[in-house]
């Protein structure tokens, strides 16, 4: 399982009743994957860019260098080779377009998620229910566990972005960096600030909305 994987499946946990927007979700799938990749030793993040290492254009299509889940595949393929190198902003906003989409998806295809009707008609709407698997239950005991990650990222979708009082950029105030955990929080705050980005967005375009309704209203 991958920090995404995980993420995906505790923001997207029925029993939360947290209201979740799919694009900010998205972004920090996006991030997830990033550190993913880090963490693979694929990737380094550094001055803000994504650096694959140096034999990327090599290993992009060696197969036992590619990443064993697909969708951590996939964005391991959409690595700018090289220079200048993507920023960590564009690629949240490039990886992250619909990715939630493409996680709901590829959670159904594996039998991650099934389909539940709501009710006993035949023409009662479906919904979505996490399935009891291994990955669901190895995701709820690593969120147990509060792996500062994990945490950070769902609070930021959770949150809209925002730091909660007493949090931190990991989401313990008690943790202590090391072991590349600078490359964490820098990923953490670029998907917190295009998550308020995207918000401000949402904002400006219902203002435009509500004042186009609202010529057409007048007398």
């Amino acid at each position: 399982m991958t920090t995404a994987r995980d993420l995906f499946i505790i923001v997207t946990d029925p029993a939360s009743k947290d209201t979740v927007g799919q694009g900010d979700l998205s972004l920090a799938l996006a991030g997830a994957e990033l550190l993913d990749l880090v963490d693979a030793g694929l990737l380094t993040v550094a001055d803000d860019r994504v650096v694959p290492d140096g034999d990327r254009a090599r290993t992009a299509d060696d197969p036992s260098r590619a990443p064993d889940d697909r969708l951590l595949a996939a964005a391991w393929a959409g690595v700018v080779p090289g220079p200048p190198f993507e920023e960590v902003e564009d690629w949240l906003w490039r990886r992250g377009r619909d990715l939630s989409a493409a996680y709901q998806e590829a959670f159904e295809k594996d039998g991650e998620l099934t389909r539940k009707r709501n009710g006993v008609l035949s023409f009662a709407s479906n919904r979505l229910v996490q399935a009891d698997t291994p990955a669901r239950r190895q995701a709820a005991a690593r969120w147990q566990d509060g792996e500062p990650v994990l945490a950070a990222l769902a609070s930021a979708v959770r949150n809209g972005g925002e730091l909660r009082d007493g949090e931190d950029e990991l989401g313990s105030a008690e943790h202590e960096f090391g072991n590349g955990d600078e490359t964490a929080v820098a990923v953490l705050a670029a998907v917190r600030g295009a998550i308020v980005e995207l918000e401000a967005v949402r904002q400006r375009r219902s203002i435009e909305n509500a004042a186009y309704a609202n010529i057409w209203r007048a007398p």
